[in-house]
């Protein structure tokens, strides 16, 4: 195995970014002092608080890797990643900027044209504009090479008409980041003909339905696009390198502390009680210290602009088990300490999400299981 590593070695912390995760920590600590928070399970997908955003944004703590030329901080994906790290530990309500800061900032960087990037970073470093993303589709599954929306070209741009679902924090966003077909499937190729565009979600022909959650939350959407109008500059990247184009995207979506952390909260409840402490509990801690490691490598692998997918696919399989397993040991020990049930309650009932959401461990466990020439 010496000639593959799926997850690259991560270097030390430095006195730069130990100070920097001080500096979060000292925030976070006077924000939950203020009452302008509670710790919350999953609190990057469904603690929606633009103010809270703002006050990190007023701190340059989005938007951090975007170049200052475009409003952001031009610092690194590692130095983002403290933050970041800090801010899911603390179960802090980060979900308005999320998807944006994660994920479109990135991608524009790398496929964006320089108008699209004048126009739409600016907007995700000081927190004013929300991104949502149109990836999945109903009775769709894991399988994006199934995508049903289509593009078609107009005289003045493209028609879109389709369908998108889970699509967190839509109600919210002003704009789409759509996966559709262009042109008809391949047989031989079903991942070609597919490309990104950008919809304003507030044009005609676009309706967010709620999906609301049997806990009665709501953050998911199915998003409908009937005739909508898209003009030629909110085409994203290349017509026709929607596949490569998203599956680069997807290294940032799995790999990041999100995919580790949406139940900390919950372990830093159990770690507290004396009465909770078992065998188990401890390897629950083992295990979200390497997946740490392993998680930073994967950041800092990005920032030296390398590819990082299979990586990336490591960490969110042994990430998503490792939160479901923190959720279900609380359940187990039934504690009663102050604000840990309702955590507790949450996180059961976020549990079956882990594992699908950013692409399910079955799948993920064949793209790694190709890498190392095992199918």
């Amino acid at each position: 195995m010496d000639r593959l590593r799926l997850v690259p070695p991560p270097s030390g912390e430095t006195e730069h970014l130990h100070d920097l995760r001080m500096q979060v920590r000292e925030f976070l600590t006077e924000q939950r002092n203020s009452g302008a928070f509670t710790p919350s399970v999953d609190s990057w997908m469904t603690g929606w608080d633009r103010d809270f955003s703002v006050a990190l944004a007023d701190r340059g703590w989005i938007g951090m890797t975007i170049p200052r030329q475009y409003g952001g901080r031009g610092r690194s994906f590692v130095e983002r990643f403290i933050v970041t790290e800090e801010l899911l530990a603390a179960g802090a309500p980060v979900a308005a900027h999320w998807i944006a800061d994660r994920q479109m900032a990135p991608s524009i960087l790398k496929y964006g044209t320089p108008s699209q990037k004048q126009r739409f970073l600016p907007g995700i470093a000081d927190a004013s504009e929300y991104w949502a993303i149109g990836m999945s589709e109903p009775d769709s599954g894991s399988d994006l090479a199934s995508v049903r929306t289509a593009a078609t070209r107009t005289d003045d741009g493209w028609l879109v008409n389709g369908a998108k679902v889970w699509t967190s924090g839509a109600h919210h966003a002003n704009w789409l980041m759509t996966l559709a077909r262009t042109s008809s499937v391949d047989p031989t190729n079903r991942h070609g003909g597919l490309s990104q565009f950008i919809v304003d979600l507030s044009a005609p022909g676009v309706q967010v339905r709620p999906i609301v959650s049997m806990n009665g939350a709501h953050h998911f959407n199915e998003v409908i696009l009937d005739n909508v109008r898209v003009p030629d500059d909110r085409v994203f990247g290349e017509i026709g390198a929607g596949w490569h184009q998203v599956t680069s995207e997807l290294s940032f979506e799995r790999s990041g502390p999100e995919r580790i952390l949406s139940t900390f909260p919950i372990l830093q409840g159990l770690t507290r009680e004396a009465a909770a402490s078992s065998a188990e509990l401890g390897r629950l801690v083992a295990r979200v210290a390497g997946l740490h490691q392993m998680s930073q490598s994967v950041g800092e692998a990005l920032s030296r602009g390398e590819s990082a997918s299979v990586p990336a696919a490591v960490v969110k399989v042994l990430g998503t088990g490792t939160e479901g397993d923190i959720a279900d040991l609380a359940d187990q020990l039934s504690t009663d300490a102050d604000g840990l049930p309702e955590l507790v309650n949450a996180g059961v009932d976020q549990r079956p999400g882990f594992t699908i959401r950013g692409g399910s461990s079955e799948v993920l466990r064949g793209v790694i299981a190709r890498e190392m020439g095992l199918r």
